[in-house]
């Protein structure tokens, strides 16, 4: 039995959500008791006030374990190297995994992401 092709990534925002979607499963796959139930969710803006100096790139809300990433900020106010597909891929995997390390209360760098045992 065939499937139907998969349509072919139209923009921008199909690169976003298929990049945030491997950077989320990658985390999951590294820290699943403690990422393994949570949510990862799109969202073009942020609905509420912004903190701190800008726009937020991501919310968390640790009671419902959901992480939510905005779109369009990480997408226009990220300051790239390049502006290709492969560095805007880039920065939407960035966003989640500071999201993930947020949420972890870690500091994106102290992701053991070779290894991670929690025990």
């Amino acid at each position: 039995m065939l499937r139907p092709p998969l349509r072919p990534l139209a923009g921008r925002s199909d690169l976003f959500s298929v990049s945030v979607g491997a950077a989320a499963e990658y985390l999951r796959g590294a820290y699943p008791h403690e990422l393994g139930d949570v949510t990862f969710l799109l969202a073009s803006m942020p609905t509420s006030a912004q903190h701190g100096d800008g726009i937020d790139r991501w919310s968390i809300d640790r009671e419902a374990r959901k992480i939510v990433l905005y779109r369009v900020p990480v997408q226009r106010l990220t300051r790239l190297h390049m502006n290709d597909d492969l560095h805007r891929r880039m920065a939407a995997e960035s966003c989640t995994f500071q999201a993930a390390a947020e949420y972890l209360g870690l500091d994106p760098w102290d992701l053991d992401l070779g290894g991670h045992d929690p025990h």
